[in-house]
């Protein structure tokens, strides 16, 4: 039933405390229900997993003792498990009974560790006994399930202390969400993989050298470095002269793993490019090898869809299932912490205050005895000793950052002497500090505080590393760590910390679950590994834990993959690349979701939104927008200079008489003037004091104005300050009221409360008195009518909020107050621009009113409006276009029709900016693409046609300031071009652009000033950003409120500059070493030697007699290439680079290399913290702080699934699926076949079968070929089948109405064609045509299966919604590009920057920059730019030097990385989660379900038999009627609901046809509590659209009802005129004659139509009780419950005790007949007791009218439903007859809103009495 829906998410059950162990745990024995007992078996399960943590060949060859060991602990713990297996079987059985040992899941589990276990002590005793070999064997795999005996100890953290049935539902469902996107995800990898077959193959070409033995490839035979080539000679790179392109036949040992050679390579190789690694080496292969166009579309887009949307779905599923049972343990966990929070800390503080303020002083402050303790008391908590401390923390961070080493040859310790004596005085400082700290508290007080418990350890920390044995030692941690002591120097930042870090229990649980998964899957790996000879990755346990780690970062992750599966046979190769797929699969998905849900956490208690109440958040919002309100109501300070001057207003002279003009509006800033002029004493204060302002003792002054006058003051007489001023509000009242009625819609000000409101109450009263004017006569009239309404009645205004309001939340009045600050503002630029002549004057020249202005005016302003106005009425009025939009591909359409609907639906594109901006967009377009063409080679200077595009653009950006300028001005006006940001950006682009042309630099060295001009034009692509004003709010919600993003900054340079001073104290000076390996000291690290050449990364070896390429190089003692620690500033950007899980790598492996392993651990904690938990939580608080800026932050729950609903509302369709032709059986027949679950099963499958014939690459050369052409021309017949069969079916013209039919009949089309060109040319540009129809076909495989479908659709509208987000992604790339190619566009080649990769053209540059979105060797390409003399060669222009920029190039690479990669599209993949739950919705919670819309598709699909999306609005209770569900309306109990819904739709379009999305919008509207699930400005429009409506329905019955008795009542008055004197006689004759008649039969009331009458009346009863309250009554689940309807019936008076009298009264009274013997027709509009509807024809009763309707043979009378009729009925009188009508029902107090009707309806009578009698036809 369609009603006010409430949330439906019910309170959680109550949750039990859960024991340390379940019940399937527990035994009847005594002793194995013992805690200790518990304990030492868990406890024996983490020994467990250390002996096979330790149980490797290599570990043993290191430390043979740890045999015997491992051994030991394994045989113990066997037998302890084996005893308790025993006692549990003994106590619970073995198989009887519910309860026995192997029906429970966890004993089963128990069993098979129990028996890998034993499986592995009786290995290792066979290798102790020397019966199987202990190096290297192969049956190490049986230990390798062991390490998940880890479960076993930590599954006592995991038990749920929740119903079971919950949480199985909670898993089956998320387990049915997992699948389907897993499907998902497996369509993208199959499609990809097919494309990779079809688009590349083989990429095997490399170019060889011509005297090669080409059977005997070795690594010599290969060019230096190695590339691939193209055979083809107009594609792909060509080999160089003296070598020749062959194809490599070797195995793929050789040749590696990689590669497109049939669907299982290409589905492994686009999994590699689907992680961001490596991807762009495979490209470059494809580059060279074939037309490039291929491969940067095929990776371009995979990258995009598989790794940016498709990944992220996969996320966001895991999400939300997290989140859920996050929810559902939630009030668990706030119970815990509740508990928590009633501990009182017996040293809390206390608030003490004197007469100089309030502070917090601790409880143990007040407890000292010592009277010389309490006077260093005060020096303890003062300022100055806090920003003493502050400060020499600060110098001593600041005098350690300075610390650092040169390799001169001077020993280490010289570089840091000087700094040790300095950090022993700073030590002294700190410990003084402690000890006078203890001494003012107490040991005891002192210790007992959290943070002095921190500075304790670092000062005892610190003094140790005093110590010459440990300085500069692992204990220099303590010393850089005092740095964090600086957060308490902002409370603001100490707040934050506090708020992130607070909750530690969560972070705990984080890093606990990544420990134990690096633990278990280290472990695995190493057991299946270890056997592997020379292969150092998994050897111990340490290095597996390592390798393991490296894969959860996916750094290099593939070359891991890579070497395991090359020391492994190729029958278990497939297994390990599986295995290692899976792996990264699981980390990657799994962890980066569980780190979603926790920084989620983080974000929301940032953001002070986790445990927020839901009006709460309604309050947020109010306040939010009642900030933005109280922003409107100043002006700018470049206005505000005006008031500084005297008012100088102007005179003007006129030249027609009064008559000629209309009613001027009366002058506010004047009239002041004039209420405060009191006569001679002006210098005296005004005093105020009166009634109307007690309690106000401010005394206004004023100035002085000299006067001088032309002739004698006439004396007059004087009145009082209060009858003038109220003289002046009757004047400005009246002048408004006058120009309202004359059509003047300018604006009124709203007169605030007091006398001045009271009588512009009392002239709106007397103006509705005397109007006498038909309405219907004057449409004019009408219109100014409601216009006064809304505009000049103050009760008008608030008729909603009074009779609406909630006791807390008051939106009207916060709506009102925002038009009254923007009318404040308004009024205060009104009296500048009145009393300053050079107000709002461009320039100070262009006159304010100059036709010359208002001329630029149009010309800025022009624009293509699609939604136009009403002359009238001044509201939109929709064009009627959606009628073509539906009919676009009909056969009949002609080509007018086709251009106007194509116009039409891109008219809100047209409309969205101005037609000079579209020119300016379209200019600054082309400028761009002229600027992209500009190379170093190629430049501006030197080519005219560059040239001619730099003038247009100046030319057309001058003509543009330029009217803007004279249109609005520069500065001093209300609209200036520089009233923000946007307008100095416009004037700066256009300088440089001007500065460009008159300077066109010939010469332009290295970072001089020419160049900085060059840059500088650079940004030109930016002014998009500008003219888009969707692109202009992304970029300022994404920068507005920046203070949680500076912050999280401040906490991640703090981390750095923490592990950046410990390298730098720790490692610097260290690192560097001999570039040959071989030489260890500095001192031999002279001369030359020989060093290898790399040459590929394929495994080929020399061959016989040969040696590996290697040059002749010199020795140089120096730092690592691309990092160090020898300053603080190189150690951060290492860290930086580390920041973003690039570089680290390297890191570890040097100080593994030259320090040892132990200082690897360093790196890993920096990756750990850094990385995962302070990046991941920089990049949440921007998504979190866009969000919360864009409003979506501050949603509540029903808010949410409101905005869920209305997105998945959009992405429905129509189902376009013609009814069963019922008429003709053969159709049907076949209709039947086309529909049955059997037949769309076989067309899927025959869809796959032909998709699958893609698995191999077509080409002309290979035998397969033409077999698999041929099985899938004969497939294209099936699909031809299948078309035709729904074409009989459907017909034609129904069949052509979907668009997926319309897709698939191309697609089919498209196979005709390619099965006749495969059987006649049979070539590859044949077979090319063939895969592409076969690829298009794969296609429709999402739109046959329903989850698929959906996800497709999820995937469209992120892209959609995130259109503009990608599009200023790309314009920020695009000025990168164009900025690089200026600075680094001719820099040397080195390790990144080559042949492919560089900056030579901006094209080149884009996809350079593409690459670096993904981090792929971001920080190795920035080396390479940093390059610098004497590495290169300088020259005297930037085009002839191919040195580099250190500075540039650190600001472009850190800047681009930070902005892009974790800003810009980490907002992508934002859209991505927050449009996921569309998908991802819960049928409980969802607000309208899938199967509602579903039924309202079929419902829909049954009227709309033409399949045209549209149908008559007359159609529309057709569909009402049908609806079932939620979505259920009864026309008999709810016809009220019925009728208002009908007159909504009617009214939506003016009476024409309804679209299918308005329809199934007006039904989600009144199937929600809108007072819960909408946003406040749409709650307030759906509100005043609800009581319009309802209002107009009362006019119309009102109408409707009067017309029918008003036709009956003239033609009796026409048959009997001496019966019926006058028509208030009649009136008054029939209405007691049916009161009589009524009496009698009262008591023969029956159960039928008078039973919903009285429904009807009490709901109206009720309706004003509430109305009269001034409240709004709550929507109820059941629309049998009208009470918040705005019903016009009279309301119930009475107490308690005359309740039920009065009711039987009304009841009387009002004449309600029962049980009617004949029912009317359905177009009747009057009865005997109408109710608020209306029906589409008037004149007619509606049904379940009473006999007392006036028809034909009926009863006649006229009695009036309406008790506002019957109380305001005295005062009318008829001009016929003069009589006046008798008053129907006492008379009482009546609503605003209820007296304009009536009074509408008082004027319509008087017409209706006045016009003469209608003839006998009417």
């Amino acid at each position: 039933m369609l009603g006010r829906k409430q949330s439906l998410r019910g309170e959680l059950l109550p949750y039990e405390v859960a024991q340390e162990e379940t019940n399937n745990e527990s035994v009847g024995v005594d002793w194995m229900n013992k805690l200790w007992m518990k304990r030492l078996l868990r406890m024996s399960a983490l020994l467990c997993l250390c002996s096979v943590s330790l149980n490797t060949p290599k570990t043993f060859e290191l430390y043979p003792f740890l045999r015997p060991i491992t051994f030991a602990c394994d045989l113990i713990t066997g037998l302890l498990f084996t005893a308790e297996m025993v006692v549990k079987i003994n106590t619970r059985t073995l198989l009887k009974g519910e309860d026995s040992y192997l029906r429970d899941r966890w004993c089963l589990f128990d069993t098979s560790m129990l028996f890998f276990l034993w499986i592995s002590v009786i290995l290792q005793a066979l290798e102790l006994t020397a019966l199987v070999s202990s190096a290297y064997s192969y049956l190490s795999i049986l230990r390798s399930p062991r390490p998940l005996i880890m479960i076993r100890f930590i599954r006592v953290f995991l038990k749920f202390s929740m119903p079971k049935s919950r949480i199985n539902q909670i898993f089956k469902r998320s387990g049915q969400q997992i699948y389907n996107v897993t499907l998902f995800f497996l369509f993208f990898m199959s499609l990809y993989g097919l494309l990779g077959v079809q688009f590349f193959g083989e990429l095997r070409n490399h170019c060889i050298l011509n005297d090669t033995d080409f059977e005997h490839i070795t690594v010599n035979s290969l060019t230096i470095p190695d590339t691939y080539c193209s055979m083809d000679s107009t594609s792909g790179y060509q080999c160089p002269e003296g070598t020749v392109c062959i194809k490599l036949k070797d195995s793929r040992y050789k040749l590696g793993f990689n590669g497109f050679d049939e669907i299982a390579t290409s589905i492994f190789t686009v999994y590699q490019a689907f992680s961001q690694e490596g991807w762009v080496f495979i490209m470059y292969r494809a580059v060279d090898t074939l037309p490039a166009w291929r491969a940067f579309m095929y990776f371009t887009t995979m990258i995009f869809f598989l790794s940016w949307l498709v990944k992220n779905v996969f996320i966001a599923v895991i999400t939300e299932t997290f989140n859920e049972i996050r929810v559902q343990f939630q009030q668990m966990w706030g119970q815990r912490g509740s508990q928590l929070a009633d501990i009182v800390d017996a040293r809390a503080p206390i608030i003490s205050g004197d007469d100089r303020g309030w502070k917090l002083v601790p409880t143990d402050a007040t407890r000292h005895q010592y009277r010389t303790v309490l006077l260093f008391l005060p020096v303890l908590n003062s300022a100055a000793f806090h920003l003493l401390l502050m400060a020499a923390i600060l110098a001593n961070g600041l005098f350690t950052a300075s610390m650092s080493f040169k390799h001169d040859g001077r020993p280490r310790s010289d570089f840091y002497q000087q700094h040790y004596y300095i950090e022993v005085g700073f030590t002294v400082f700190f410990n003084l500090e402690a000890l006078f700290k203890m001494w003012c508290l107490g040991f005891r007080d002192y210790y007992g505080r959290t943070i002095y418990k921190f500075e304790l350890l670092l000062v005892i920390g610190t003094t140790l590393h005093l110590l010459p044995q440990f300085y500069l030692s692992v204990l220099t941690y303590f010393q850089v760590l005092r740095v964090v002591r600086l957060i308490k120097a902002s409370p603001l930042l100490e707040d934050f910390v506090y708020k992130i870090f607070g909750p530690g229990k969560k972070l705990g649980s984080l890093i606990i679950f990544t420990m134990c998964l690096l633990i278990i899957t280290s472990s695995i790996s190493m057991q299946l590994f270890c056997f592997l000879a020379d292969f150092t990755k998994f050897e111990t346990f340490p290095e597996a834990f390592m390798s393991m780690f490296q894969i959860l970062t996916q750094e290099a992750w593939v070359e891991v993959m890579d070497e395991t599966m090359l020391r492994t046979s190729e029958t278990i190769v497939p297994i390990v690349a599986v295995y290692f797929i899976l792996y990264h699969l699981f980390v990657t998905l799994v962890s980066e979701s569980l780190y979603n849900i926790v920084l989620s956490l983080f974000v929301a208690v940032i953001l002070d939104n986790l445990e927020l109440d839901e009006d709460i958040k309604k309050l947020k919002q109010m306040k939010a927008r009642e900030q933005s309100a109280e922003i409107k109501k100043t002006l700018p300070r470049r206005l505000r200079l005006f008031e500084k001057f005297p008012d100088r207003p102007q005179m003007t002279r006129l030249h027609k008489v009064p008559s000629d003009f209309n009613l001027p509006k009366v002058r506010d800033s004047f009239v002041r003037q004039f209420m405060l002029e009191t006569g001679d004493d002006e210098d005296l204060p005004i005093d105020k004091s009166g009634d109307d302002n007690k309690g106000n003792s401010k005394v206004l002054y004023r100035k002085k104005q000299p006067l001088r006058l032309l002739n004698s003051v006439i004396s007059t007489y004087v009145t009082g300050t209060n009858q003038k001023q109220n003289a002046i509000t009757g004047i400005i009242n009246e002048s408004n009221n006058q120009r309202l009625l004359l059509g003047d819609s300018g604006p009124i000000p709203i007169i605030g409360t007091g006398k001045q409101g009271a009588a512009g109450q009392k002239n709106r009263q007397d103006l509705k008195k005397g109007g006498h004017r038909s309405f219907r006569g004057s449409v004019k009239i009408k219109q100014t009518y409601e216009h006064l309404k809304e505009n000049g009645d103050l009760g008008a205004m608030n008729r909603t909020s009074t009779s609406r309001r909630t006791p807390d939340i008051d939106i009207k009045l916060l709506q009102a107050k925002r038009q009254q600050a923007e009318m404040r503002r308004n009024q205060r630029e009104e009296d500048l621009r009145e009393n300053h002549p050079y107000f709002d004057t461009p320039l100070f020249l262009v006159p304010r009113e100059s036709g010359f202005r208002r001329l630029c005016q149009r010309l800025v302003y022009a624009r293509y409006c699609p939604r136009l106005k009403d002359p009238i009425t001044g509201k939109e009025r929709k064009l009627h276009y959606k009628r073509l939009q539906f009919a676009y591909f009909n056969v009949g359409m002609n080509p007018l029709d086709r251009l106007t609907k194509f116009f039409c639906l891109n008219s809100n594109l047209v409309g969205l900016v101005t037609y000079l901006d579209w020119v300016m967009i379209f200019v600054t377009t082309l400028s761009c693409l002229s600027m992209m063409f500009e190379t170093p080679r190629y430049r501006l200077c030197d080519h005219r046609e560059l040239q001619i595009a730099e003038f247009g653009f100046v030319i057309f950006m001058s003509l543009e300031l330029g009217l803007k300028i004279l249109a609005d001005g520069l500065f001093f006006t209300p609209k200036a071009l520089f009233k923000d940001a946007a307008g100095i950006l416009d004037l700066f682009t256009f300088a440089v652009g001007l500065a460009m042309l008159c300077w066109m630099p010939k010469v332009v060295p290295q970072n001089s000033s020419a160049q900085l001009l060059l840059l500088l034009r650079c940004l030109r692509p930016l002014r998009i950003f500008i003219l888009v004003p969707h692109m202009r709010k992304v970029v300022c919600e994404l920068c507005r409120g920046f203070k949680e993003i500076l912050l999280v900054s401040i906490l991640l340079i703090v981390l750095m500059f923490v592990f950046a001073s410990y390298g730098v104290q720790l490692y610097g000076g260290r690192l560097a070493r001999c570039n040959d390996s071989e030489i260890k000291n500095r001192d031999q690290c002279v001369g030359v030697f020989l060093r290898k050449v790399f040459v590929t990364k394929m495994k080929l070896a020399p061959g016989e007699n040969e040696t590996h390429p290697a040059i002749l190089v010199p020795r140089v003692w120096a730092n690592p290439r691309r990092f160090n620690f020898d300053s603080i500033g190189n150690a951060m950007l290492a860290l930086f680079e580390v920041l973003s899980f690039k570089g680290w790598l390297d890191i570890r492996d040097v100080l593994i290399k030259t320090l040892g392993p132990v200082h690897a651990i360093y790196i890993h904690i920096f990756v750990f913290l850094g990385c995962m938990i302070g990046l991941t939580l920089f990049v949440g608080v921007v998504i979190a702080n866009y969000s919360e800026n864009k409003g979506t932050a501050l949603l509540t729950v029903d808010q949410r699934r409101w905005c869920d609903l209305k997105k998945r509302l959009k992405i429905a369709q129509p189902l376009h699926l013609p009814p069963r032709p019922e008429g003709h059986r053969f159709r049907a027949f076949i209709y039947d076949i086309t529909q049955h679950i059997y037949f769309k099963r076989f067309i899927a499958l025959m869809v796959i079968l032909n998709s699958s014939l893609l698995c191999v690459s077509w080409r002309e050369d290979q035998a397969h070929t033409s077999l698999l052409a041929t099985i899938s021309s004969c497939l294209s017949f099936v699909f031809v089948a299948e078309v035709s069969m729904k074409m009989i079916a459907f017909t034609p013209h129904g069949y052509w109405q979907s668009r997926r039919n319309r897709y698939d009949t191309l697609v089919t089309v498209m196979g005709l064609v390619w099965a006749i060109t495969n059987y006649t040319m049979g070539n590859d540009l044949s077979h090319s045509f063939g895969f592409v129809a076969i690829i298009l076909r794969f296609f429709t495989i999402t739109g046959k299966h329903a989850t698929l479908k959906m996800l497709m659709l999820t995937v469209v509208v992120s892209v959609y919604k995130s259109f503009f987000i990608i599009m200023g992604m790309f314009l920020l790339i695009f000025v990168y590009a164009l900025t690089g190619c200026l600075l680094f566009g001719t820099v040397k080649y080195g390790e990144s920057v080559g042949r492919q990769a560089n900056f030579g053209s901006t094209p080149r540059g884009i996809i350079m920059l593409f690459r670096i979105v993904t981090g792929e060797d971001w920080y190795k390409i920035m080396h390479d730019c940093m390059v610098l003399p004497p590495f290169c060669t300088p020259g005297a222009n930037y085009w002839e030097t191919d040195c580099g920029n250190f500075t540039a190039a650190m600001i472009f690479f850190c800047s681009f990385y930070v902005i892009i990669t974790y800003i810009v599209l980490n907002l992508l993949v934002a859209i991505i989660m927050e449009n996921f739950s569309l998908f991802y919705s819960n049928e409980e919670d969802a607000l309208l379900s899938y199967a509602d819309i579903r039924n309202f598709q079929n419902t829909w699909n049954i009227v709309d038999v033409n399949q045209r999306g549209v149908i008559p609005v007359r159609k529309v209770k057709f569909v009402l009627r049908l609806l079932k569900g939620r979505l259920e309306v009864d026309p008999q109990k709810d016809r009220l609901l019925f009728k208002h819904m009908c007159f909504e739709l009617e009214r939506l379009h003016n009476g024409e046809d309804v679209t299918f999305h308005d329809v199934l919008n007006m039904l989600s509207y009144r199937s929600v509590d809108i007072r819960k699930s909408l946003q406040l400005e749409e709650l307030l429009a759906r509100e005043e659209l609800e009581y319009i409506i309802e209002e107009e329905v009362a006019k119309q019955t009102i109408r409707q009802w009067l017309d029918s008795c008003l036709k009956r009542m003239k033609t009796v008055n026409t048959h009997d005129t001496k019966e019926h004197n006058s028509l208030l006689a009649g009136l008054r004759a029939t209405n007691d004659q049916l009161q009589e008649a009524q009496e009698e039969k009262n008591r023969e009331f029956s159960a039928g139509g008078a039973e919903r009458d009285l429904t009807e009346v009490k709901e109206a009863e009720g309706s004003g009780k509430h109305r009269r309250k001034g409240m709004l009554v709550t929507r109820s689940d059941s629309i049998n419950s009208v009470s918040g309807r705005r019903l016009f019936y009279a309301p119930c008076h009475g107490g308690d005790g005359t309740s039920q009298q009065r009711s039987t009264y009304d009841k009387e009274r009002l004449g309600v007949s029962s049980n009617p013997k004949k029912r009317p027709s359905r177009q009747s509009t009057g009865k005997g007791i109408p109710s608020s509807s209306f029906s589409h024809s008037g004149g007619e009763c509606s049904p379940g009218a009473s006999p007392t309707c006036p028809t034909t043979g009926g009863q006649h009378g006229l009695v009036f439903p309406y008790s506002s009729i019957g109380a305001t009925s005295s005062n009318w009188s008829s001009r016929g007859s003069g009589h006046p009508l008798p008053p129907l029902a006492p008379p009482s107090a009546l609503a605003v809103r209820v007296a304009s009707a009536v009074t509408e309806v008082q004027d319509w009578w008087r017409d209706q009495l006045a016009s003469p009698d209608g003839s006998d036809e009417d």
